[in-house]
């Protein structure tokens, strides 16, 4: 088995480390070449264009941005020509549309697809314990389970191509508006004077915890957002995908709209490539220069 991996960003890298580890013969490509150095360094083949790494292995094994980048590495008129009778994997969070779209491609290209988006985030990654969730065929999963088991010990077949891109967005949209409720609370009751540790104790002790409220409190206590497992801009990403998403299914999006202001705002603060509890502090100090 020879695999191709395409995209070696924050999570990319761990998961193609992955499998090297497990002796996975791994050809990498990444449009920021220094981003490559470590996979180089432990023994992966390295490839300057896409095509290289796609004719080069068996397996492509999709973790970049957006769909649109999935366009110009994997389906660009050069790279898209060398698609016949390789299976390839998508692993990044796009929308269930873009999903299907992109599997029509690489079938009319003679290639196979399926959708493999995992949740969780680099200490996940590096231990292969994401919860990966696959959007395929039962045969296709059955197929494929052995190299899946390599970022998560049960990978969970969801449906079709788009059921699993679904659910991505679905989850991620929960990581979005629970963190942006709790950085609300907490920015409360500091405002009231509530001691932060008795507010933690009662919350802690009640139905409405979440685990995801204590990875991001010290964070927030002490606007440290350097280092993110998951960066301010891409949950903006996710955030503006689920809702245009959920649009096209004629859900009220309100709520999340509110949400996607706030992250907007964060960018623009200078929050993009920090971790995304930098929310409170746009929380915090928006609506002080509003006068709110």
């Amino acid at each position: 088995m020879k695999v191709a991996f395409l995209g070696t960003g924050l999570m990319g890298l761990p998961m193609a480390q992955r499998l090297l580890a497990a002796d996975i013969q791994l050809v990498a490509y990444n449009r920021t070449p220094e981003k490559l150095a470590p996979l180089q360094a432990a023994g992966a083949e390295i490839a300057t264009h896409p095509r290289h790494a796609i004719s080069a292995a068996e397996y492509v094994i999709l973790m970049l941005t957006n769909a649109p980048a999935i366009y110009n590495v994997l389906l660009s008129d050069t790279a898209s020509q060398t698609l016949k009778g390789r299976t390839i994997i998508q692993m990044g969070t796009i929308t269930p549309t873009e999903s299907q779209e992109i599997r029509d491609t690489v079938v009319a290209g003679g290639g196979e697809y399926l959708e493999a988006p995992v949740l969780g985030s680099i200490p996940e990654a590096k231990a292969g314990k994401l919860s990966v969730m696959v959007g395929a065929e039962p045969e296709q999963y059955e197929r494929h389970l052995k190299l899946l088991q390599n970022f998560g010990t049960e990978p969970l077949l969801i449906g079709p191509v788009g059921s699993a891109a679904a659910l991505k967005l679905a989850l991620n949209q929960l990581i979005a508006s629970l963190t942006t409720s709790f950085a609300l609370s907490l920015a409360f009751v500091q405002r009231q004077g509530v001691d932060v540790d008795v507010f933690m104790q009662i919350l802690r002790d009640s139905p409405l915890y979440a685990s995801t409220f204590d990875k991001k409190l010290q964070r927030m206590l002490d606007g440290n957002y350097a280092d993110p497992n998951f960066p301010t801009k891409h949950l903006l990403k996710d955030t503006e995908l689920f809702i245009s998403e959920a649009k096209s299914r004629s859900l009220d999006v309100s709520s999340i709209k509110g949400v996607r202001q706030i992250l907007q705002t964060a960018v623009k603060m200078s929050f993009a490539d920090d971790d995304y509890s930098s929310l409170f502090s746009v929380i915090k100090e928006w609506g002080e220069a509003i006068g709110e």
